[in-house]
């Protein structure tokens, strides 16, 4: 009995008979009020258990050697498909000209709806017989190798399509002026292709693979070619005098999706409410990890941009088209989502419990005996 007597002497809880409980109306208001405050406190307290944090960490971007992917969707509702052409180029000397691969053009109407594409192919009924590249037309014992028209660099080098001519043209860093005396071109219905998509609208979407470095990508209407270590575009086939390139970018950005991400640009729109020009963003891309409560990694980036327009009426009139300039930040940020461990959570909890009944006990202490002084002094005639 000793022993237990002793530990009755540790309780730091002393029980109080329920005779000598005073119970008070501002008591129970503050009670009432504490307690609110409590489970208030607690729904917040454990919506952040559940719900991860990120944390933001800035390093030197010391990767080399990466590839970029910059992911689009862009409609032009006044130019037609045929005429836009997707053009890289980078700082490196890497060029790529009108890229088709991993891109899909839809056409569109006035009104912005999808027009069932028709399907292309050789063998209209204009020239039942292509030309040879001898100049005779085609017989049914040979085999069918069409003329580059003094742009093929062998004897034995045939272009049997009118893109392979437009292609071949472009690698002599000439401009094909005259496709309506091709035979290719003619065979395949590329003027009629052209007038049959007049006034209509072109919607564009796809990815490209770039090296990771400074260049620009740019959509154009037009063949692109190289001449004199100049960028040039082929209009001369197409005979329009001014193209209307506004826009409205549904999409774009650099790299894989991430939570919480934000491309400044999507649903960006421009309308072209003048003459022909270039319209330009400037793109600073700011690589990016971002690094999920599982440990899993998405390597990603962010951009910021700003925009011009170059006017068309102004001495060395600019192509029209539209360009993405883009260039890499040095710095790279990485985000971690972290979660707080059970032990915090329940040490939160009770600091909310505990602190709220202290701070609600001291309040209360204050107000009952503030109330027994006041009565103290109405009783003996003090309080004025």
């Amino acid at each position: 009995m000793g022993i237990l007597d002793k530990l009755k002497n540790l309780d730091a809880y002393p029980k109080i008979n329920e005779d000598f409980y005073s119970r008070t109306l501002s008591g129970g208001l503050i009670t009432i009020i504490s307690s609110i405050v409590i489970i208030l406190l607690f729904i917040s307290e454990t919506r952040l258990y559940f719900y991860s944090a990120t944390e933001t960490k800035l390093i030197v971007d010391t990767s080399r050697g990466e590839r970029l992917r910059i992911n689009f969707d862009i409609t032009f509702p006044s130019l037609a498909c045929s005429l836009v052409s997707v053009d890289t180029m980078d700082i490196s000397g890497e060029q790529h000209y009108d890229i088709r691969h991993d891109i899909t053009k839809k056409r569109l109407d006035h009104s912005g709806n999808v027009i069932a594409s028709r399907q292309d192919g050789i063998g209209a009924p204009k020239i039942e017989r292509p030309l040879q590249k001898h100049g005779g037309r085609l017989e049914h014992d040979e085999t069918y190798c069409g003329s580059c028209y003094g742009a093929e660099e062998s004897d034995d080098v045939c272009c049997n399509t009118c893109e392979e001519v437009h292609e071949a043209y472009r690698k002599k860093g000439w401009a094909l002026s005259n496709p309506d005396l091709i035979d290719q071109c003619i065979r395949e219905g590329f003027f009629q292709k052209i007038k049959e998509e007049e006034g209509e609208g072109c919607n564009i979407h796809g990815f490209l693979d770039v090296n990771k470095v400074a260049g620009n990508f740019h959509f154009m209407p037009g063949k692109s070619f190289h001449h004199s270590k100049i960028h040039v575009h082929d209009l001369l086939a197409f005979q329009t005098e001014s193209y209307d390139i506004s826009h409205k970018i549904n999409k774009l950005s650099f790299g894989k999706e991430f939570p919480g991400v934000i491309n400044p640009l999507d649903g960006a729109q421009w309308t072209q409410k003048g003459s022909s020009g270039t319209y330009q963003y400037f793109i600073k891309v700011v690589p990016t990890i971002y690094t999920d409560i599982r440990g899993r990694k998405i390597y990603s980036n962010q951009f910021s941009v700003t925009e011009h327009f170059k006017d068309g009426n102004v001495y060395s009139k600019p192509s029209p088209g539209v360009f993405f300039f883009y260039d890499f930040s040095p710095i790279k940020v990485i985000f971690t989502e972290e979660s707080k461990s059970l032990l915090h959570f329940l040490t939160n909890l009770c600091a909310i419990i505990g602190g709220v009944f202290t701070v609600s006990g001291i309040i209360d202490a204050f107000v009952y005996h503030g109330q027994r002084a006041i009565k103290k002094k109405v009783e003996l005639g003090k309080y004025t």
